[in-house]
């Protein structure tokens, strides 16, 4: 059998990370993902650093299994051919500004003219109205005015700090993956098509409100700002390297004390309970870190693992790539890119049943698809050479 989404067409808009990385889960899931690219030099990701055969990692890695178009939409005959590759879709995504779609001629109402039952999806950073709705926006912006980078440094009054990752573009990514698939499911079930939207700022909030902001659940209560966790990490430095331990229940902190070999742990009355232990973390992190400090990491683990504390190595992202246990979770998946060479990528994390391993296309050379889905449209090939050699379409550079 295919993919879950096989027989599933999404026109794709979008550029960077957080809308190609939505649209890649959803083409690793099998639909059928044609990413819309302006002739002049396509997805900005396109350009970005850390190349291999003129094309970028970032690129590569958000855009597999898709396959490329290039219109110049900003001329009316681009627009056209859109359009007639709309009208055989299930999804539009697009991540402009809000109000450019629209200006574009491109706007709901027009799309629906072709395609009545199309699953429309906008991604925003800062949402659709407001003061900041019209304002440029990266990663960094989003974690600081969602409260990210205070939860990162650990207390309000410390320095914030920023995620060394890109977490709102990725998080926004799973988040509209998610939602384009429950609007599929809904039209399934009800015939009802619906614009779904969503913006960066949005799913970051949602994603702190469930751990991270108890100080802000309760409306009618004087509760404190959040104060810090701790001054330190659960990160403990070994002769050798670097390992993790979490001690959550009293039968783990048992369990430590026996594996570190400090019995009169046990009766410190400052840890004596989950409470107190919280109450009480420099310290008994402190502690742990003194005792951990003296032998290697293998020992360390070794003891913790034989009285079944939750541990961990630390890895680097090289390390990573040959731990057991990325091993046998057949986590990482080799191929050869035309163009790019050979690949090592992760594979889509969710594995179903009914749908064998498929085979990956890498992502696709700006253009690679044009003529093919053109004429898939019923644009002759004399038309089609007409449209790239006014520059409204492109097909890859030989």
């Amino acid at each position: 059998m295919t993919g879950p989404l096989d027989g599933i067409r999404i026109i794709d808009l979008t550029a960077m990370i957080s809308g190609p990385l939505a649209t890649m889960i959803l083409a690793d899931q099998g639909a059928e993902v044609i990413k819309i690219e302006n002739p002049a030099g396509g997805d900005f990701t396109r350009s970005a650093a850390n190349r291999q055969g003129d094309m970028s990692a970032l690129y590569l890695n958000n855009n597999r299994n898709k396959k490329s178009v290039a219109l110049n939409l900003k001329e009316k005959a681009g627009r056209d051919a859109l359009l007639r590759l709309v009208a055989s879709a299930d999804v539009f995504v697009q991540n402009f500004r809000p109000g450019v779609i629209e200006r574009m001629g491109l706007g709901e109402e027009k799309l629906r003219k072709v395609a009545p039952n199309l699953v429309m999806v906008s991604i925003s950073g800062f949402g659709d109205t407001g003061p900041y709705s019209q304002r440029p926006v990266y990663d960094p912006l989003i974690q600081g005015l969602s409260g990210l980078a205070t939860v990162q440094a650990g207390a309000d009054e410390l320095r914030p700090q920023l995620v060394r990752t890109i977490l709102p573009d990725k998080l926004t990514g799973v988040t509209a993956a998610q939602a384009i698939t429950a609007a599929l499911f809904a039209r399934e079930r009800t015939g009802e098509s619906q614009h779904v939207r969503l913006s960066m700022l949005d799913a970051i909030i949602a994603f702190l409100w469930s751990s991270d902001m108890g100080s802000q659940t309760f409306v009618h209560s004087e509760v404190p700002q959040q104060e810090a966790a701790s001054l330190q990490d659960l990160i403990y430095e070994t002769t050798t390297g670097y390992i993790t331990i979490a001690v959550q229940s009293d039968r783990e902190w048992q369990a430590l004390i026996r594996a570190v070999d400090r019995p009169e742990w046990a009766e410190d009355p400052r840890f004596l309970t989950a409470r107190l232990r919280q109450e009480n973390i420099d310290a008994r992190l402190e502690l742990i870190q003194s005792v951990i400090k003296t032998d290697t990491a293998d020992h360390w683990l070794a003891r913790l693992e034989a009285e079944q504390v939750p541990c961990a190595p630390v890895l680097t992202r090289t390390q990573v790539l040959d731990h057991p246990q990325v091993l046998a979770n057949d986590l990482l998946s080799h191929y050869d890119h035309p163009q790019a060479g050979r690949l090592r990528q992760a594979r889509a994390p969710s594995r179903f049943s009914a749908a064998p391993e498929q085979h990956w296309q890498g992502a696709p050379r700006l253009g690679e698809q044009t003529v093919e889905l053109l004429a898939e449209c019923e644009y002759s090939a004399e038309e089609i050479q007409a449209m790239c050699d006014s520059g409204i379409a492109a097909v890859p550079a030989k």
